[in-house]
């Protein structure tokens, strides 16, 4: 898994709303999530937890991405049936989630099994990693992260 300090990996999926790479994000803070799967409760609850602080990560100069496995199509019709506004990326081949360390062994329900490992990463406007959330407890992470960019952009920036 990347960690603090390390160049974030270079990307370009596909959404729902068109064609996203991580340098669209250039000079501002991109916030890299991956999650399991679209119209499950843990992700609903998440990509709508990120989906409500939209404007508030705006203001603090940071875009969202979510990520899963997940076709173009999936991802269309979860944003539309659970309100969701954020960019939802599609990585069929899991690509970018072996690269950034977010897919691997797991334990579910007592089983070891291969899976995405639920992590976000806060990317810095430079491309490093500033921040990594490994084991992300669904209820509340989206302000936790919120909370971290503004430790991460200084007093300037804070809420």
């Amino acid at each position: 898994m990347l960690k603090a300090g390390d160049r974030a990996k270079a990307f370009t999926l596909e959404s729902p709303k068109g064609t996203r790479s991580l340098s669209d994000a250039k000079g501002q803070y991109a916030v890299v999530y991956f999650y399991p799967r679209d119209n499950t409760p843990g992700c609903t609850r998440e990509a709508q937890a990120f989906s409500k602080a939209a404007k508030a990560f705006a203001k603090a100069g940071a875009v969202v991405y979510g990520i899963s496995k997940d076709s173009v199509e999936s991802h269309e019709k979860f944003a539309d049936q659970c309100e969701i506004t954020i960019d939802l990326l599609s990585d069929p081949d899991l690509a970018v989630h072996k690269a950034y360390g977010a897919y691997g062994e797991k334990t579910m329900y007592g089983k070891k099994v291969l899976g995405t490992i639920r992590s976000t990463f806060i990317v810095d406007p430079a491309g490093k990693i500033a921040r990594v959330f490994p084991k992300v407890k669904v209820d509340g992470h989206a302000d936790a992260v919120l909370e971290a960019i503004a430790d991460l952009s200084g007093p300037q920036r804070k809420r």
